[in-house]
């Protein structure tokens, strides 16, 4: 009977088999008309249940075939030849270059897979030799000169007049009320007071108000996310030493790191809470590659407070620790199952928790960022889940869309492609956050380097870069491999970072009478009165109880405020819905109603004070 026991790679790959074959199947049965993937239509003609319902037939019918007569290569090459029919297929109704492209790569993967099956050796174990301090203060100085550059830059957008009240002006006002009554309420985001947790959900910012206690500025926002971003490279360079990498090695990571342009470019939009993912996760690798309980639960306890989409990364490192461990079968593996098992169910718990209260307390879950998948107007996310399932190519389209392009070269090149280099497939489990968060919303946003949401895959990214290195059995190929990465990252950074990053501290410089004017200005409002503000002044003016963007709110709530800021160079299109120019349509409307000129920098700002009773 024991020759007759399958492992749970014969059942995983028994599983993708069959799956595959039940959704070439429903792919086939579509009119040829609606099998082009750039829309919906071809989905809401497919069914998930008739692709569960033959994928469990097959699967069955592959488990009831006896361990002597089945061949794991067959099995493999199964899914590799059915791939190919369903991406022929597919090509063939939606013709595109980069989709066609990474049909190839995912080809070549297969094949590679089919002939050399499933690496399943032990890891290398980690480096005993000391550490070379020399190494190690490099490393500190690099994140040193990081914080430095990131703070410059940031900081030179507040006083370059650059942060408009979504979101800075939000999270900074945010912080104002929280140091005064210890809540985060703001009245910038949604026209009244309101906690901005009814909107996102991330306690984690409660970890920054002692230091906005002691310097209660917009300013310190920046300085502290620049902070946080730098102390990344500590777990990082743990995560090297449990996987056997060199000193020289581990600094190189660090540098690979900070020099990311996906990483340093988050910061470009100033202070979010997602800051915290990068070094919250490899915190958490860190605690699981060394099973340390404490470090484990208290990384993924904080990964969740960031947001509530950060139960994604910890429900998928948690499926991928209990994938690998139940590949592994080893006795000193029960932890990892333990693990693995416990963070999945807290954090799927956690996620339907905070979702039910934005959705029936808060503002909602948006998901009209996944409006590419779904399908049936629902504005589920098991909508995104269900769509992917019966249709997994639509969503290997949808990667690869051209505007995605360059994203994916500014991440996948300066780590010279090392986290996709690997025979142990469990590992590909932790590719998720960047295919789901980064590359298949149609959400702009969320595949730009310059925006926050690149911080939780970036994580992912380089511990798997970090585990994939340590695989490599020769000296040179190590070397060779980061040499390369560090002339592509340096490159990259030089290309894309820098030029945008040095704007600010050169405008400040430039031009700091001209701001110095702005502050003036904006100086004489008291700070008890209510304002109505240009998008660009709400930082600064966001010390106050009540503040309003002049875009974004309504009529009849501008014109209870005590103040109201127009900027010379906004349009305020809103204002110009009856025709005429916006900007002089608020002017009339502000003069309708007493408000008379209090304060004006000419061509720059004009503030306007309300005489009414």
């Amino acid at each position: 009977m024991e020759e007759e026991k399958k492992t749970l790679p014969d059942l995983i790959r028994k599983l993708a088999a069959a799956w595959l074959m039940a959704v070439l199947m429903e792919y086939f049965l579509l009119p040829a008309g609606l099998r082009n993937l750039s829309g919906l239509s071809g989905l809401t003609q497919m069914s998930l249940a008739r692709v569960a319902a033959v994928t469990a037939l097959l699967f069955t019918g592959m488990l009831l075939v006896p361990v002597r007569f089945s061949s794991a290569g067959a099995e493999r090459w199964c899914i590799t030849v059915t791939f190919a029919i369903l991406a022929a297929m597919s090509l063939a109704a939606s013709r595109s270059w980069p989709y066609f492209a990474i049909c190839c790569l995912l080809m070549l993967g297969f094949t590679i897979y089919s002939a050399c099956g499933w690496d399943a050796s032990p890891e290398p174990a980690g480096d005993t030799a000391p550490e070379k301090k020399t190494y190690l203060w490099v490393t500190a100085a690099l994140a040193v000169a990081f914080f430095l550059f990131v703070s410059a830059w940031t900081v030179c957008r507040i006083y370059s007049f650059s942060t408009p009240s979504f979101d800075f002006g939000i999270f900074s006002q945010m912080f104002y009320y929280m140091k005064k009554t210890g809540l985060p309420f703001t009245t910038v985001e949604r026209d009244t007071l309101l906690s901005h947790f009814r909107v996102h959900v991330s306690p984690i910012y409660y970890l920054m108000l002692p230091f906005y206690w002691l310097v209660p500025k917009p300013a310190t926002l920046q300085v502290l996310q620049a902070a946080v971003l730098a102390s990344a490279v500590i777990p990082l360079w743990k995560l090297g030493t449990v996987h056997g990498l060199k000193s020289w090695q581990k600094m190189a990571f660090c540098g690979l790191l900070l020099l990311y342009p996906a990483y340093s470019g988050g910061a470009s939009y100033d202070i979010h809470e997602n800051c915290f993912l990068t070094p919250l996760i490899l915190w958490l690798f860190y605690g699981i590659d060394k099973k340390n309980a404490p470090i484990t639960a208290s990384a993924a306890a904080l990964t969740l407070l960031v947001k509530e989409d950060a139960a994604v990364y910890v429900a998928v490192i948690a499926l991928w620790l209990l994938v690998r461990s139940l590949l592994r079968n080893q006795k000193g593996e029960k932890w990892g199952v333990v693990a693995g098992a416990a963070m999945l169910a807290v954090s799927i718990g956690w996620f339907f928790l905070v979702t039910g209260y934005l959705a029936n307390v808060g503002d909602g879950v948006m998901t009209y960022r996944y409006n590419n998948f779904i399908y049936d107007g629902s504005g589920s996310l098991m909508t995104v889940i269900k769509a992917v399932m019966m249709n997994p190519m639509k969503a290997v389209y949808e990667c690869v869309d051209p505007e995605k392009l360059q994203f994916i070269a500014l991440t996948v090149l300066p780590l010279l492609g090392l986290p996709f280099l690997t025979r142990r497939y469990e590992r590909y489990l932790l590719l998720i956050p960047y295919l789901l968060v980064n590359l298949m919303s149609d959400y702009q946003y969320q595949h730009d380097i310059f925006f926050q949401y690149t911080y939780g895959a970036t994580a992912c990214m380089f511990y798997l870069a970090v585990v994939n290195l340590a695989d490599f059995r020769i000296g040179w190929q190590k070397l060779g491999a980061l040499a390369v990465a560090g002339a592509v990252s340096v490159g990259c950074f030089c290309a894309n970072i820098v030029p945008v990053a040095v704007r600010y501290p050169r405008q400040c410089a430039q031009y700091s009478d001209y701001y110095q004017s702005i502050r003036d200005a904006l100086d004489t409002i008291p700070q008890d009165a209510s304002v109505a503000t240009y998008t660009f002044y709400s930082t600064y003016l966001s010390q106050r109880d009540q503040l309003y963007d002049l875009y974004f709110y309504y009529e009849d709530h501008l014109l209870e405020c005590d103040y109201v800021v127009i900027g010379e160079g906004a349009q305020y299109k809103r204002f110009a819905d009856s025709g005429g120019n916006g900007k002089e349509n608020l002017k009339a409307i502000l003069r309708a109603n007493e408000y008379e000129i209090y304060q004006e920098v000419p061509g720059v700002l004009t503030i306007y004070v309300n005489r009414r009773e």
